[in-house]
């Protein structure tokens, strides 16, 4: 093994920079992984890739890039209970006290220690360079069936969606809109579809994303907010759920009027969850909401448990989750900025930076 990799900055102002960093080694509880695959978040583009938001759980330290990292064990520290060299893994991608009521429920994403709490990729070196450390407890046991880029893809974008659709319980006995055909809109997709969303309605404003889904078969019912005004697209999905909408509906896209759609694209008595990050929603919260009794969640990643249940069904049901991109947008970590550029364009399925064996 090498003492010297080249890992990624973002240091803002859509731009990728490359710099020589030592071989990490693992400490008590930790385990080094060769990274095999390392996906790009919205998140990352949102927040790092365009400028540096340097406040609360998005304050960038300058680390390595990269949340959403899979590969395979090369060391263990002391204590490690688990896992040994040559198992493979998904890396959840924050790290955190393991003693506050959240982190003992497996949701690190929401640790209450500004000490100890630490992303990878934000405040600590994420996936984006050949190799990393992380917490042994931070790793779920990746399928044999599940190659390193699904295991990327369900580290960050897949767990969203199931952490979202589980919650509002999705099943055979709904329908699904999923306003938002980005990475996080395709997995609900890919989701819903094996929960057993009875017709599954999407939206978006790029058209190759909407282009995307229906070649994929993830969709029925798809449509292009930017041409179809949101009374039309309405009108469509009722006429096609018997005048009654949609029982679940999930926003991946944080826009306000793709918000405001998929409430008012829930049935009476249904459910809705947001997911997309950032941005605002104003709407009339009695006309939309409270009067037509829908329950609204708002969702944030998943927990290492829900993480570890997620790859098993993928596992078990046959499902691929690289299936949800294509083959063309899985770059070497030398293309690092034209990975990112891509990501930012945001008319592709999920891009991803993979390393050669």
């Amino acid at each position: 093994m090498a003492d010297m990799m080249q890992g990624v900055i973002l240091p803002g102002d859509s731009t990728v920079e490359f710099g020589q960093y030592p071989v990490p080694a693992p400490g008590p509880g930790q385990v080094l992984v060769k990274i095999r695959a390392s996906s790009i978040c919205g998140s990352d583009i949102r927040a790092i890739y365009r400028e540096h938001l340097g406040h609360g759980p998005e304050a960038y330290q300058g680390v390595i890039a990269g949340h959403e990292p899979a590969g395979e064990i090369v060391a263990v520290g002391p204590n490690c209970k688990r896992y040994k060299v040559g198992d493979r893994v998904v890396i959840y991608h924050i790290t955190g006290c393991g003693c506050c009521d959240d982190c003992k429920e497996g949701y690190l994403i929401s640790c209450r220690s500004a000490e100890f709490r630490k992303a990878h990729g934000w405040q600590r070196d994420g996936g984006h360079a050949p190799f990393m450390v992380t917490e042994e407890n931070a790793c779920v046991k990746l399928p044999d069936s599940l190659s390193f880029i699904d295991g990327a893809f369900c580290a960050c974008g897949f767990g969203t969606a199931w952490e979202a659709l589980t919650r509002m319980g999705v099943s055979g006995a709904d329908n699904l809109l999923i306003t938002g055909l980005g990475p996080v809109g395709l997995a609900a997709a890919m989701l819903g579809r094996a929960l057993g969303a009875a017709k599954i309605f999407g939206t978006d404003v790029a058209q190759a994303r909407i282009d995307l889904a229906k070649e994929k078969g993830l969709v029925d019912f798809a449509y292009n907010a930017a041409e179809t005004g949101e009374a039309d697209i309405l009108s469509d999905i009722k006429a096609n759920t018997d005048g009654r909408k949609c029982e679940r509906a999930i926003d991946c896209s944080a826009a306000p009027s793709a918000r405001v759609l998929a409430l008012k694209g829930t049935r009476q008595w249904g459910k809705c969850a947001f997911v997309g990050e950032g941005g605002n929603v104003d709407f009339d919260v009695s006309q939309v909401l409270i009067h037509n009794q829908i329950t609204l969640y708002g969702s944030w990643v998943t927990s290492t448990k829900n993480l570890e249940e997620l790859v098993l069904f993928l596992d078990r049901r046959g499902l691929r989750p690289e299936t949800t991109s294509t083959p063309d947008v899985f770059l070497p970590l030398s293309q690092a900025a034209r990975a990112y550029d891509l990501a930012d364009k945001g008319r592709t399925g999920k891009v991803c930076i993979v390393f050669d064996d």
